[in-house]
This record gives C-alpha cells, structure tokens and sequence, in this order.
C-alpha cells in the first residue's frame, strides 16, 4: 500500500488566480441578470412565469448537480472535472447570447448551470490542495470574498452592459472571462494522481436520489411555475420521500455519495448550515434594490445595479481584515459579528426603501454594512470547514456547502419574488417585473414597496437566527496544522510500502 507526501504548489497564487476568474465568470453570471430582468422581459416578451424562470433555471440545475459533481471530483480528480465546468459554461454562455426567445434562454441557462455546479464544486478543494497551511485560511478567506464580489457586482455589470446593448449584454460580457478562465486553468492547475488504498466506486442511486431530492425541492419553492395550486404540494411530498430514501441509502453504502458521517461534527454541521442561512439571509439584497429602484423610481439598469456597489465594496474591505484576523481568532466570533452586522444592514435597508429619493443615501450605507457582514462571516467560515475535513472528503464537504448556500441563494430569490406580487393582479405583476411604474396605481405601488420591506424584515429576522447558529461554533481557532495528501508534479515526492 503506498502513500505520497508532496509539498504543495510551488506557485499556489497562480492556480488561485486562474480559479478566481471562472468564480467570477459563474458567479456574475448567476447574480447579473437580477437588473436585467425588466429589461428582458420586455425584449424578449417574456411572461412572469418565464422571467422567474430565467433567473432561476440556472440555480436549480446548479444546486441539484453540485453534490454529484463533489463525490466526482474526490473519484476522478478536480482538475479534469473542473476544466469540463469551464468548457460547458462557456459554450451555453455563447448559447445564451444567441438565444432567439425567452425558451431558448431558459434551456441555455440550464445548460450553463451544468457547468457552474462543475466549476463551483471544485474550485475551493483544489485551492485547499494545492495551499501551504500557512496561507490556506487567507486562500479560503479570499476564494469565498471573490465569490461574495462576484455575486455583488454580478448586477452593476449587467446593469451597465444591459444600458449599452440590451438584454445580451450581460452573456457579452460574460463569455471573454469565461474563455479567459478555461485557458489560464488549463495552464497553471496541475495534473494529479490519487493512490487511495482501494478504488471507491461512484454512488449511481445516490446520484439520481440526490438529484430527484434537490431539484423537487426547489421546484416546490419556486413561483410561478403552473396554475394548478396542488402542485407545490406534490413537489413537497416526492421531496421528502426521496429525501428520506436518500439517507436510508447513504447509510447502507460503503461508498455513499454523501458522507453522513460528516454532520457528526457538531462544528461542520453548525458552518454548513450557518452558510445557508446567510446566504438566504443576503443574496436576494441586490433583487430588493433592483426591483424598488426600477419599479418604484424609473431607474435605469445601471443605476439600480450602481446603487448594490457598496455591498461589494463593504464585502472586499471586510474580507482583508478578517483574512488576518483567521488564524488568530476564534471562527465563531468572527462569523457572529459578520451575521449581526448583516442583521443590521438588512434592518437599517428595510426601514429606509421609500418613494422618497432623500433615503437613498441611508440605504447605501446599510448595503455597505450588509457586505461588511459577508465579508466577515465568509473567510471564518470556509476555512474552518475545509481545514477540518480530510483529504478524501473535501470535494464531498465543499459540494454540501455549496449545495446549501445555492438552496439558500435559490430560497432567497423565490421567497423575493413570490412575495414582491402578493395583492397585485396580473397587468401590475408585469409592470413590477417590467420596471415601468407608470403603469402601476398609486395603490398598487404602495402595495408593491410594502411587499418589498415584508421580504427585507423576513431576511432580517433569518440572520438573526443566524447569528445564535455562528454563536454555537467551537470556541477553538482555525488549525494550521501540514495536513498531508497525495497529489503528483509538485517539487517533493516519498513512497513507502
């Protein structure tokens, strides 16, 4: 039986850099249309059903794939698999900009979520594996604030590319990072080989379970899908059979998909679910602002994703301080103080939307306190997850984080736009989502702003659950312990029988 101790990448910030330009790409790509979305439902004649649904196909696939794609990559290795990510995103991204109808998109945007889940799987373990513990806990805390960025600015560049060439603009602007990424990734992301004990096979009934699991779940969440008002029931119902016979499943493999054992840990239960919960806590901000903005006050595009930069900016400042603070204090003080201070935000930003511009100031201070808290609860976060597991179970680990902060992400979204029409008939529905407020009543547009301060208190109330969670975290700092693994083509290599 052999084993393989190597150091790590002698250049770990290139293979860091390369990744950091396919988050981005996937990322912005998955946040960037919540500004376009009047815009395109206009262009392309879309109805509410399907504007939702081009927001949100993407993020289904996403979510229902990633846990597939994370037992993948710990069987067939990150490269290979994360370089395919890359390939299929670019060319539905290709897909998405000649898109003739609004069908057409939503089948090219499930395509593109194909190769997200591949690339957002993948790229935290192979930075995890190629980092020198010395500077992995930086490494993690940086990959997570470029993903966070990403998120943030997703909406200022499609609002920007949207003003200048239409609802393409954002799969325009996309599509160079993307070819960028799969280029620069081919370069400088070694080949590795893995000489496990034995070869673990790959879970199939697992997979499809998962899938079933994963994509019903999130269909019963999602609006506007179908007339019938059962249906969201039956979703529910084939969601928790098969969730159920999921587990059962997982429990009886040798070689599970999911590795149950993992929520043992009371400390990676508590990051996992903690990462939802910010994530359905803050992701739909960039949503509220676009739709109020659009809707309630004739913003352009690029003034309503303008208005969202300050999250990105409170996001990066955020991150740099607690990339130095990591090895120093204890994870769960940080991630709290990130949570409370998005708690905050979210409070301060729904008290302040009004029809009265004087506000506007107020409510971009509290965005930049809302991504000063996602700053500072990322880096923790994902370091003490990826530091904890080992070798052989981080693609799995950073699939379920992963697949819970996208479910989180999804939740966020749907829960935004199910409540943002409640009380509004269908001709102010798609003046909302259209961005024409002439077309709304006075009535109908108080009815609107109140809807969105309901979804900004929802959001409030789940960060401070939030907090409690990061509150219970293990008191101890993130270990910087070597952590041994087996990985070729780096500088040093010993084998023993």
């Amino acid at each position: 039986m052999d084993s393989v101790v190597v150091q790590r990448h002698p250049h770990p910030w290139r293979v860091f850099t390369a990744t950091s330009i396919g988050v981005i790409a996937v990322f912005v790509a998955m946040s960037g249309l919540t500004v376009a979305l009047p815009t395109l439902t206009r262009e392309l004649n879309a109805s509410t059903a399907q504007s939702t649904w081009i927001v949100l196909g993407y993020m289904v696939v996403t979510t229902a794939l990633i846990l597939v794609f994370g037992r993948l990559s710990d069987i067939v290795g990150r490269r290979p698999l994360y370089l395919a990510g890359l390939v299929v995103f670019t060319i539905a991204t290709a897909l998405c900009i000649v898109s003739p109808s609004a069908g057409w998109l939503i089948a090219a945007r499930v395509v593109q979520g194909v190769g997200a889940a591949a690339v957002v799987t993948n790229n935290t373990s192979l930075l995890t594996d190629m980092f020198p513990p010395h500077l992995l806990g930086r490494a993690l805390g940086w990959n997570a604030t470029v993903a966070a960025v990403a998120q943030v600015i997703g909406p200022v560049i499609g609002g920007a590319m949207t003003a200048m060439v239409g609802w393409r603009g954002l799969f325009v602007a996309v599509l160079p990072v993307a070819l960028i990424a799969t280029v620069t990734s081919v370069m400088v992301i070694p080949r590795a080989r893995r000489r496990p004990a034995r070869r673990e096979r790959f879970d199939v009934t697992g997979a499809v379970l998962s899938v079933v699991m994963l994509t019903t779940v999130v269909l019963a969440l999602t609006p506007g899908l179908s007339s019938p008002t059962w249906l969201p029931w039956a979703y529910l119902a084939v969601g928790a059979a098969s969730t159920a016979t999921f587990v059962t499943v997982q429990m009886r493999r040798t070689d599970p998909l999911v590795d149950l054992t993992l929520f043992r840990s009371r400390g990676i239960a508590l990051v996992l679910v903690a990462a939802f919960t910010i994530a359905v806590a803050t992701y739909a901000v960039p949503l509220i602002i676009s739709l109020y903005e659009q809707a309630a006050d004739d913003a352009s595009p690029f003034t309503a994703g303008l208005l969202v930069t300050p999250v990105a900016i409170g996001t990066v400042l955020a991150a740099s301080v607690a990339g130095s603070l990591v090895a120093r204090v204890a994870p769960r003080t940080l991630a709290a103080s990130g949570m409370a201070l998005a708690a905050i935000g979210l409070l301060g930003m729904t008290l302040t939307l009004s029809v009265d511009d004087g506000a506007l100031p107020v409510t971009m201070s509290f965005l930049f306190v809302i991504g000063t808290g996602i700053g500072l609860f990322m880096t923790p976060s994902t370091s003490a997850l990826m530091l904890t597991v080992s070798y052989e179970r981080r693609g799995i680990a950073n699939g379920l984080r992963s697949t819970l902060q996208n479910v989180g992400n999804l939740l966020s979204t749907a829960m935004t736009l199910a409540i943002v029409t409640v009380g509004l008939g269908a001709a102010a529905q798609e003046a909302a989502y259209g961005g024409t407020p002439g077309a709304l009543s006075s009535a109908e547009l108080d009815r609107f702003v109140d809807n969105l301060r309901t979804v900004g208190l929802t959001l409030t109330v789940v960060a401070v659950v939030g907090v409690g969670l990061c509150l219970a975290f293990p008191r101890h700092r993130v270990a910087t312990e070597p952590l041994e693994f087996p990985h070729e083509s780096l500088t040093t290599i010993k084998e023993s029988a």
